[in-house]
């Protein structure tokens, strides 16, 4: 059950291109039917291309920022979607990095789903934190400091930061509900 998000502002990060379609719009239609106000952000503004199990394009959405003009003191948590190439792109993307670590500085709760944690092992921030993730992941997860375990949805509090994750697109329900939790607290 999705927790009221009333006055509660949600950034969505993802890349332009490669962005897995039900990991975007599951969480954020269930957010804003919640009363979120959500922003989805992206390396450029503009055009943000969805796929469906990674390879077949889905529909198209609009970035309504750039991620070097975002900052996160104007929102109050984070999602990182997943897609092969959604999360690969981020993990590169200096200023995605940066924006990702700034959340998990700030204490704000951040929740990422199957390949969105790369981003996280890029920004350094998983030292004893227990996620989940895509399985691939794994072994980037541990080298990075955090406890990879298969469950649907995994929150974790250590380092005084909420971080919720799920499997992929078949622990959505799982995910949304947990990650709605933690943004609403």
């Amino acid at each position: 059950m999705t927790a009221d998000l009333t006055g509660k502002k949600i950034a969505f990060l993802l890349d332009n291109s490669g962005v897995e379609q039900p990991e975007l719009t599951t969480p954020w239609e269930a957010f804003r039917a919640a009363g979120a106000e959500t922003t989805l952000i992206a390396p450029e503004a503009g055009k943000v291309q969805a796929f469906t199990n990674d390879v077949e394009e889905a529909d198209t959405f609009e970035a309504e920022l750039a991620v070097s003009d975002a900052d996160a003191d104007d929102y109050d948590a984070l999602v990182l979607p997943g897609g092969t190439t959604n999360a690969d792109a981020l993990r590169l993307d200096t200023d995605a990095v940066a924006f990702v670590k700034a959340f998990a500085d700030d204490g704000k709760p951040i929740a990422a789903i199957c390949h969105g944690p790369w981003a996280l092992v890029e920004a350094d921030v998983l030292d004893g934190k227990r996620l989940t993730s895509y399985p691939s992941l794994q072994t980037d997860i541990r080298n990075a400091g955090g406890s990879w375990v298969d469950e649907e949805a995994v929150v974790s509090t250590e380092n005084e930061w909420t971080l919720v994750t799920s499997r992929n697109p078949d622990d959505l329900d799982a995910f949304v509900d947990a990650a709605s939790q933690a943004f609403a607290d």
